[in-house]
């Protein structure tokens, strides 16, 4: 859904606009209690610009970045009373059928390039850097698998928003000027069986998402007494506007372990849109008509994060080592 005033806000939002990218790490720590360790977490955070550019120099063509999302709970302890208007922890979904968690974290760090080994010499030197400040409960590796493709076997992210739509669905704009070009992030883990998916007819399949295989071609459904997983992921006012949210998920697996899987982000100017298209495929619309794709993919995580402008993460950091005691 297009915005009003973006002209108006000034925007350093990290590198959410980034293309899609050929390899990408999601990692997801929480943050020890005392303020000591606070203090060397915000002195990390302040540093990540100068990370990105020690390890992305080796080759400017890897095109890597990290966007650093911050949870509700650190926030309010590295900012206390003063947030983001609609950031709060991710609440878990309860449907008649599925149920969608919520798990632990206090720092998502979204790291993307165009080589893996770039991203994975990134989180080495982080989280080194981070140390025994931090405790990892999850990380993922994500890839690019071939035309952009799920390991479903369909095209993703084909309804993202491009142009001067980007910032408009991503990104806050005056409706929370304190806060203005960062980003709501809500992450999920999948894990997909395949061996069920297989026996699913292709034409039955397609039912299911919304779109063809082959071609990617939308199918419309809009009349049907069981929405597909791409209708119930449209989110539109009373007035028929849509609003969009900017995903950039990834596969990943180890067929060794026989997992398989999609890492769900989405970044989203309101957090309510993306809380709206989950409830919508967890609990169904109407209610009972769940999204039948959570029949073979099964959510392991669920949290919500907030990613600042480069410019406020450093105002946040800094306001945060003024009244804490001094990183050792």
């Amino acid at each position: 859904m297009s915005g009003k005033n973006w002209d108006r806000v000034p925007i350093d939002a990290q590198s959410v606009d980034a293309p899609l990218s050929q390899s990408a790490i999601f990692l997801v720590v929480t943050v020890a209690g005392d303020q000591p360790a606070l203090a060397r977490i915000c002195s990390v955070l302040g540093e990540l610009d100068d990370l990105v550019k020690t390890v992305g120099i080796r080759d400017l063509g890897g095109r890597l970045s990290c966007i650093a999302g911050i949870g509700s709970d650190l926030w309010d302890r590295l900012s206390p009373g003063r947030r983001p208007l609609e950031l709060k922890p991710f609440a878990p979904i309860k449907g008649a059928v599925h149920s969608a968690p919520s798990t632990p974290g206090d720092l998502l760090f979204h790291i993307r390039a165009e080589r893996s080994d770039m991203c994975f010499e990134f989180e080495r030197i982080l989280l080194d850097r981070l140390g025994p400040d931090v405790t990892v409960v999850d990380e993922v590796t994500g890839f690019r698998y071939f035309d952009a493709r799920d390991l479903l076997g369909f095209i993703d992210g084909t309804a993202n928003p491009t142009g001067i739509d980007l910032p408009a669905s991503a990104l806050i704009s005056n409706e929370d000027g304190d806060f203005a070009g960062g980003s709501y992030v809500v992450v999920q883990k999948y894990l997909h069986d395949m061996q069920a998916w297989a026996r699913i007819p292709t034409p039955e399949q397609e039912a299911i998402i919304g779109r063809t295989k082959i071609d990617n071609i939308e199918i419309d459904d809009d009349d049907a007494p069981r929405k597909s997983h791409k209708s119930l992921a449209t989110i539109e006012d009373d007035d028929g506007n849509e609003y969009d949210i900017l995903r950039d998920n990834m596969p990943f697996g180890r067929p060794g372990q026989n997992e398989f899987g999609t890492y769900f982000i989405g970044y989203s100017r309101y957090l309510w849109v993306t809380e709206k298209m989950l409830q919508r495929m967890y609990v169904g619309d109407p209610p009972g008509a769940y999204d039948r794709l959570l029949d073979v993919s099964t959510p392991q995580t669920g949290t919500t994060f907030f990613a600042p402008t480069r410019p406020m993460l450093q105002a946040l950091v800094e306001g945060a080592q003024h009244q804490l005691p001094a990183a050792r």
